[in-house]
């Protein structure tokens, strides 16, 4: 019935032995504890002057969510055994709590990123935007309704919820993790696209690799490319392509690589942890790459246009920067672009 159930949730069932009860607990809250702090450090450094939206929203979401959880999970620890509101808490229900989270994380993995992918491919290339004002109720409306429709659809089914709840009072010294397939699927899908397009732009990626130099521009330290222009809508897409690859893999290579390692390892993340905002951040400038891959011709070289990601500039993959300090020989079929 567990795996049955499980499967139905997008989630595979997993049952960690530990000996004790507060060797669970301790290592939820220890667990919680971290990835509340890696959330919230991830929220405060990111870049704050980026449009507004939906991934944004959902990622301060979850930062939120994640703090409830770590004090529910505290507070339960420190009190042991209370009543509130008529409901007695105990410690098997940090477990508890733990588990729904995890079968709900687990099942919005899916929806989160089709509506996020919606959401750039649409306004990408917008000159003519809504009040801001209403954009973001409209985006706080959709992420709210994403949480009650995945907390609903876990708890709408009874047996889950009675599942749950006997399996925690007849092994009270376990605690049954959940992995979530979605997460499992979308990772194998990103290292398969990523894969795809370095094997179809490697030359132009090494040759501008090759031609990398550093220089300084609006007194920061840049990176400098040099390319062939081309008027060929296959060229220039190819190029575009490369360019994207090395700004998306320039900061986010040791996400990629992780997930590699993950992958190779056939290592399990229990769900509750496997998103977070790191995560949704990598996924979000993914997004965004697309999005300017297949709209690239629909773009406008607006400033407002280049703030929508909070930690990749994608300005330069399409603004080629023409330095007068360049010599001759040089911009002679040659345009310098900075990533």
């Amino acid at each position: 019935m567990a795996a049955l159930l499980c499967e139905n949730c997008s989630s595979r069932f997993h049952q960690p032995q530990l000996n004790q009860p507060l060797e669970i607990s301790c290592m939820l809250l220890l667990v919680m504890f971290g990835k509340v702090c890696l959330d919230f450090f991830m929220l405060q450094i990111k870049h704050k002057k980026v449009k507004v939206s939906f991934m944004g929203y959902f990622c301060v979401s979850l930062a939120l969510l994640d703090f409830i959880l770590l004090l529910n999970i505290a507070v339960i620890l420190y009190l042991e055994d209370f009543a509130l509101w008529g409901v007695r808490f105990t410690k098997y229900h940090i477990c508890l709590f733990t588990q729904i989270i995890s079968l709900t994380y687990g099942t919005l993995h899916y929806p989160v990123y089709l509506v996020a992918g919606l959401d750039y491919y649409m306004t990408i290339a917008q000159t003519s935007q809504f009040p801001r004002r209403s954009r973001r109720l409209f985006y706080i409306f959709v992420v709210v309704f994403i949480w009650i429709s995945g907390f609903f659809c876990i708890l709408k089914v009874p047996a889950i919820y009675e599942e749950l709840e006997i399996r925690n009072h007849f092994s009270p010294y376990q605690c049954p993790l959940y992995v979530s397939v979605q997460s499992y699927s979308v990772s194998v899908a990103m290292l398969v696209l990523i894969g795809m397009a370095l094997m179809v732009c490697w030359k132009e990626m090494i040759t501008m690799l090759l031609s990398m130099r550093v220089a300084s521009f609006a007194s920061q330290p840049v990176l400098m490319f040099s390319y062939v222009s081309s008027n060929n809508s296959t060229c220039f897409k190819r190029q575009l392509l490369t360019r994207l690859l090395i700004c998306f893999l320039g900061t986010w290579a040791p996400f990629v690589l992780l997930q590699f390692i993950i992958l190779f390892l056939g290592a399990w993340i229990p769900a509750y942890m496997e998103m977070n905002v790191p995560w949704l951040y990598f996924i979000n400038s993914f997004l965004i790459a697309v999005a300017y891959w297949c709209r690239c011709h629909d773009i406008e070289l607006t400033e407002e246009m280049w703030s929508t990601d909070p930690f990749v500039s994608w300005k330069f993959c399409f603004m080629p920067f023409n330095s007068e300090n360049i010599e001759p020989a040089e911009k002679s079929g040659t345009v310098i672009v900075i990533c």
